[in-house]
């Protein structure tokens, strides 16, 4: 799925981050648990260097717990990261992040040394929860909306720690394809800009195959259908979503499953796992391996032509 929605803020965020970022101590990436790789901010990967960073798993409590645990085994691997799985009903572990800052830059935060700290999301991942309780006062303006901040500020925080927000950013280009369907599907993404059967179908095959006693459960069915047009037909039958003629109502019933995973009404659910964006990341190479062999041998056609 291609993503439809770029506001020109988040242009003009990406531009703030690659000024300011060479200034900052230490990066905290603010990810959804349901989502880590997905959710994580290529345009970090190319100007992070060797800076420390902390990635904030939030929204732990939507996702499958022992998939946390191997997206926090599997995120620490890199130099100089740690990693920390929170919600938003655990303040005493969000301020847990201070703690880190000042592990991980001994030689700041004490004798009036500041650590210099950016704060970083995509739209709608809790950043603007944690940071209020990081600042104990209200700072950031909270919402289930995406896009809800749309300008840098500055906060001090306890233990001489500056904290530097970022609006909550997405990218232009989103290669991997799954990954734009998992940003849609758990809210990163407003609804006007995407096409909900999409992100339902796609959703419900994942849970077909991943999760299938939670969908049995949740919609009381008896039996699971093969595959996820049938799915979303008997959730829709089951939840009354039905037109003229008894015809289910598939965008009703498609809003129905996504929200229900948003909500967490579902149960804990996680969209991706390391070994499986693994193997997604082969595949995409591949193809873009293969997309440049094609123009080169047309390049070297039409040379040859000449």
């Amino acid at each position: 799925m291609h993503i439809q929605w770029y506001p020109g803020h988040m242009h003009k965020a990406n531009k703030e981050i690659k000024e300011v970022l060479p200034k900052i101590d230490l990066i905290i990436e603010v990810l959804d648990a349901r989502i880590p790789f997905s959710s994580q901010n290529p345009l970090l990967s190319t100007l992070r260097g060797e800076k420390p960073c902390i990635r904030v798993l939030s929204k732990s409590d939507l996702a499958d717990p022992d998939i946390t645990l191997q997206w926090q085994a599997y995120l620490e691997q890199e130099q100089g990261v740690k990693t920390l799985a929170v919600t938003t009903q655990q303040p005493e572990k969000i301020k847990l992040i201070t703690q880190l800052c000042q592990s991980m830059i001994p030689l700041k935060g004490s004798n009036d040394k500041i650590i210099k700290t950016m704060i970083m999301g995509i739209p709608n991942v809790g950043k603007s929860t944690i940071i209020n309780i990081l600042a104990n006062r209200i700072i950031a303006k909270t919402g289930n909306e995406p896009a809800v901040t749309k300008r840098q500020q500055r906060i001090k925080l306890k233990d001489n720690i500056v904290l530097s927000d970022t609006p909550g950013v997405l990218w232009p280009n989103i290669e991997n394809q799954n990954s734009g369907y998992r940003l849609a599907a758990t809210g990163a993404i407003k609804d006007t800009a995407m096409v909900y059967n999409d992100v339902a179908f796609f959703t419900a095959e994942y849970l077909l195959k991943t999760y299938p006693e939670e969908l049995k459960k949740r919609f009381q069915l008896e039996s699971l259908p093969d595959n996820e047009s049938d799915l979303i037909e008997s959730i829709g039958k089951k939840r009354g979503c039905l037109r003229a003629g008894k015809q289910v109502d598939i965008e009703k019933a498609s809003k129905i499953i996504i929200g229900e995973l948003r909500s967490g009404a579902i149960g804990k659910i996680t969209l991706e796992t390391p070994e499986m964006i693994e193997k997604e990341l082969i595949e995409l190479n591949l193809k873009k391996e293969q997309k440049t062999a094609k123009k080169e041998a047309r390049k070297q056609k039409w040379k040859a032509k000449k």
